[in-house]
């Protein structure tokens, strides 16, 4: 197909959009004021700002140590889900960091979802919290912990912050009403184009992830409580084998994992200290080495008919 054609298809279409606003705003100009001005709201209540709904304060335990402080926002551009069959969208913003004399160094973000999610756990703002610390693990890389504070504020996230950070550009307050019932449609249509243009030219900073950590609501007669999957910390057997003079020199951490068919379900990450696994949505697992390991020999093992996972790692030469 031509774009000569496809472009007179879209101007044709438009045309006749107009030829209808204009028959409508003659033989009914009640129901045309209002599908205008019902465009035009839902045109501005899209350019409105996030909104600070919550705020939270964790420790990142990697790969560099610090506190993370979290301001969880409502924010009517990030769309709602499309059923209670799919994921939740999130947006996030960019991480900023920074150094306080009192307590060092610490870092910010926004994370960001529909005021409809938001209200529908109201009285379970816990479900949202950890489907925030888990989204931010998988979308920013980090090792989190799964305890955490609501706080009064966080540093650094007065609402200037929040814009610049989630890419909301603030655009002139006009106040006046348009008068509706006595513009022609093409004039209408164009207000309500900008309207919409206004936030669309200026992309955010984070784009909205359909995907990622993102938990999936459960059958609609379910309570809200149970909306969201929080992952579950599977059951582990973590063993030291030693030499002949009892000096360790490999680990072998098993673990259970009745939900999981494959490998390709879980993300493994070591380092030197510590091992972290994750199954999205089902398990979770954080946990510390007894000694500090050499994590080039580390190897894994996934066993389909006992549905577990293995992990043999060589102890650092002293």
């Amino acid at each position: 197909m031509s774009s000569t054609g496809s472009t007179k298809d879209v101007l044709q279409q438009v045309n006749q959009f107009w030829s209808m606003l204009d028959d409508l705003s003659e033989n009914d100009p009640e129901f045309y004021r209002k599908f205008i001005e019902k465009q035009m709201k839902d045109g501005a209540e899209f350019s409105a700002p996030p909104e600070l709904d919550s705020s939270l304060c964790t420790e990142i335990e990697g790969p560099t140590k610090g506190s993370l402080y979290i301001n969880i926002c409502s924010w009517k551009r990030v769309p709602a889900p499309q059923d209670p069959s799919r994921p939740v969208p999130v947006c996030t913003g960019k991480l900023e960091t920074d150094t306080d004399e009192g307590q060092g160094c610490y870092t910010v973000l926004d994370v960001a979802f529909n005021p409809a999610v938001l209200k529908e756990c109201q009285k379970a703002k816990n479900e949202i919290f950890m489907l925030a610390l888990s989204f931010i693990q998988q979308q920013h890389g980090l090792r989190l912990s799964q305890q955490y504070n609501v706080i009064s504020c966080c540093p650094k996230s007065c609402p200037d912050d929040l814009y610049r950070r989630l890419g909301f550009q603030k655009w002139p307050n006009n106040s006046k009403q348009p008068d509706t019932a006595n513009q022609t449609p093409a004039a209408l249509l164009q207000q309500i184009a900008s309207l919409r243009s206004e936030t669309q030219d200026q992309e955010p900073a984070a784009q909205i992830i359909p995907r990622p950590a993102e938990y999936k609501k459960m059958d609609l007669i379910q309570v809200i409580s149970s909306t969201f999957v929080q992952p579950q910390k599977p059951e582990y057997q973590l063993g030291v084998k030693t030499d002949t003079a009892g000096v360790p020199r490999s680990l072998e951490l098993t673990v259970e994992l009745p939900k999981v068919s494959s490998m390709s379900e879980c993300q493994l990450s070591i380092s030197k200290d510590d091992v972290l696994l994750e199954v999205e949505d089902v398990y979770y697992l954080l946990l510390e080495f007894p000694n500090i390991v050499n994590e080039d020999t580390a190897s894994a093992i996934f066993n389909k008919k006992k549905q577990n996972l293995t992990l043999k790692v060589d102890v650092s030469e002293p």
